[in-house]
């Protein structure tokens, strides 16, 4: 591993199934060659899903990690996770707070979730809010609680009458201090990886081709830039969906396969397509690895680049903030798909009116400081399995 960068405290874990099994406690749960699954019914439940107002009763059975430490006082958990749930299946992802060999938080739910909307309609959970901690959407954010570590715990659910139950692959959180530090740009060290001068041929995307078309699932066009960027980075992959799967979009419009995204990334209670953990599950239906992380600054990006994996990163931003960047975001999703010989990010942001007017080259600088201040520098990263990451620094966030 390469050393610590400067900067803020980050740290990833994830676990993958079936080899991690043993490491945490199941009731219920097997190890099959693909995954966990439901073994055996530790209990039933009665789920009514609040979007549909459609009881039906469920077995379940769980499988919770061992306690993560960190070693630093954390603000922000993220998890994420893939899985397949055929019909009749879906997950409730929980995480908690631990601290001096106990746990500090109670449980927070951070997902109700399923690939499709067959058996329920996939949301986060709203109205968690305690003294120790609270859920916004995709993030548990600590309050007055002190937490230095986390762990999680997966609810598979298999619907009575249903043949087959879920198939829970990998899921892992990303635990992060303060987003106030400077971001960490190790210049020299990162222009030697490889990544300057190195732009990745990830095709391009405009959300705003679907603006005025499909308003459901969050809108549409105008607001699609997660699902839109995902689209772009699992067809780089070449593991993007084939046409069968999204022929139920009628009209087609430009780009049914955005559509498609949109509508399986959505979060029924957030009411948007941009749920983090939601749009890295979508990605991971489809062969590919996908996990949601946070990156210290655009060196540790660069390690990426170079080992041909582009990026996709969350941003905020004022008008004028970031040159070439000239509208107003409270948040954003766009794929990092290289750099300059200077180092420049080279961006295909997706809020453009046409395909052309994707690709952008962007200052590095203000660039840096809107995604770290904007989103703590958040980062899907969805590659296929057999293409390596790059070596983890010693603090390890991926």
């Amino acid at each position: 591993m390469t050393g610590t960068p400067a900067g803020r405290d980050v740290a990833y874990r994830r676990f993958r199934f079936p080899q991690d099994f043993s490491l945490g406690t199941a009731d219920g749960v097997a190890a099959s060659p693909d995954g966990l699954v439901l073994a055996e019914s530790a209990g039933r439940v009665d789920h009514t899903d609040p979007h549909s107002g459609v009881t039906a009763g469920h077995e379940q059975a769980t499988w919770t990690s061992p306690v993560i430490g960190v070693g630093f006082a954390v603000d922000e958990i993220v998890p994420s996770w893939t899985a397949d749930t055929p019909e009749g299946g879906w997950l409730r992802v929980e995480v908690r707070g631990w601290h001096a060999d106990a746990p500090s938080t109670e449980w927070f739910v951070l997902g109700h979730w399923a690939a499709d909307e067959a058996t329920i309609h996939r949301s986060s959970v709203p109205g968690q809010t305690g003294d120790d901690a609270r859920v916004t959407v995709d993030t548990l954010r600590v309050a007055a609680a002190t937490v230095t570590g986390w762990q999680v715990r997966v609810a598979l659910h298999r619907r009575c009458d249903a043949v087959a139950g879920p198939v829970l692959r990998t899921v892992g959180a990303v635990a992060s201090a303060d987003a106030s530090a400077d971001p960490a740009d190790e210049g020299a060290d990162a222009a030697d990886a490889g990544a300057r001068g190195r732009v990745l041929d990830v095709p391009r995307y405009a959300q705003r081709l679907h603006a005025g078309g499909e308003t459901r699932w969050g809108g549409g066009g105008d607001s699609w830039c997660s699902p839109t960027s995902v689209s772009m980075v699992l067809d780089f992959w070449g593991a993007g969906p084939t046409p069968d799967r999204y022929a139920w979009v009628d009209p087609p419009g430009p780009r049914p396969v955005v559509v498609h995204a949109a509508r399986h990334c959505y979060d029924h209670a957030y009411a948007g397509a941009g749920n983090w953990a939601f749009n890295t599950a979508y990605a991971g239906g489809h062969g590919v690895d996908a996990f949601v992380t946070r990156l210290r600054g655009l060196s540790e990006a660069e390690r990426f680049v170079a080992a041909g994996i582009p990026l996709i990163v969350s941003a905020a931003f004022a008008a004028g903030q970031v040159p070439g960047l000239d509208y107003d975001t409270p948040g954003h999703l766009m794929v990092l798909v290289g750099f300059t010989a200077d180092g420049d990010p080279v961006l295909n942001d997706p809020y453009a009116s046409d395909d052309e007017g994707v690709r952008r080259t962007v200052p590095r600088a203000p660039f840096e400081a809107a995604w770290q201040a904007g989103s703590g520098g958040i980062a899907y990263v969805v590659r296929p399995g057999s293409v390596p990451l790059p070596r983890p620094p010693a603090q390890a966030n991926w």
